[in-house]
């Protein structure tokens, strides 16, 4: 699994970054923005998919490895 986020769409809410600090983090307008390649381990699949329902703009996107 994948994670994006479009950044036109981010307007800051931050609510990635605070449910999943290990796959986003904040910029310097505190929008948010993917910690790596995007890569989501297994064990963080759960909180990339709560990271992506709770984001208000949808700017979060899931998707499948490769």
């Amino acid at each position: 699994m994948r994670i994006l986020i479009d950044a036109a769409a981010c307007t800051g809410h931050g609510r990635c970054y605070s449910l999943a600090p290990e796959l986003f983090e904040d910029d310097e307008q505190g929008h948010g923005r993917v910690v790596g390649d995007g890569s989501v381990p297994p064990e963080l699949q759960a909180a990339a998919q709560r990271a992506e329902t709770a984001c208000p703009e949808r700017a979060v996107s899931l998707l499948p490895a490769g």
